[in-house]
């Protein structure tokens, strides 16, 4: 399996645009505070224990073709859930390594993060983004 594409906050935004699912896999609680709009949730660990529904979830509601752009809060957790995907069999995987808050490059230099980009944040759980309502989503 090759390494998943990356992107940057700004490519992200016009990816989505151009038809990929943001998919943050952050906890319920840190996606509610906000992300991306549009976003849907699939947290990736719940309370640092890997999530076992985490493929399952989003091959049932999305599917391996899918278009998708993982993104967390500093990088770590979108690298592994990018990294599951493709062991999965997902074709279309772009992982944005800066998150939602802000990462650091191979050389740890920073990375800034969607919100410090100024770019759209939503919050709360809209109707069908809510992990519970992805989990009940079937293609």
């Amino acid at each position: 399996m090759s390494a998943p594409k990356t992107a940057s906050p700004e490519e992200v935004q016009s990816l989505v645009a151009e038809g990929y699912v943001y998919v943050d896999v952050r906890t319920e609680a840190e996606f509610g505070a906000g992300h991306p709009p549009g976003a849907l949730n699939v947290p990736v660990s719940m309370a640092n224990v890997p999530n076992p529904d985490f493929v399952p979830v989003l091959e049932r509601a999305l599917g391996k073709d899918a278009k998708i752009v993982v993104g967390c809060k500093a990088g770590p957790r979108s690298r592994r859930a990018a990294e599951l995907l493709g062991q999965a069999g997902f074709t279309n995987i772009v992982e944005m390594p800066a998150g939602f808050g802000g990462g650091r490059d191979e050389f740890g230099r920073p990375l800034p993060g969607w919100s410090q980009q100024g770019l759209p944040v939503e919050t709360g759980a809209p109707a069908g983004q809510s992990y519970a309502d992805v989990k009940a989503r079937t293609r």
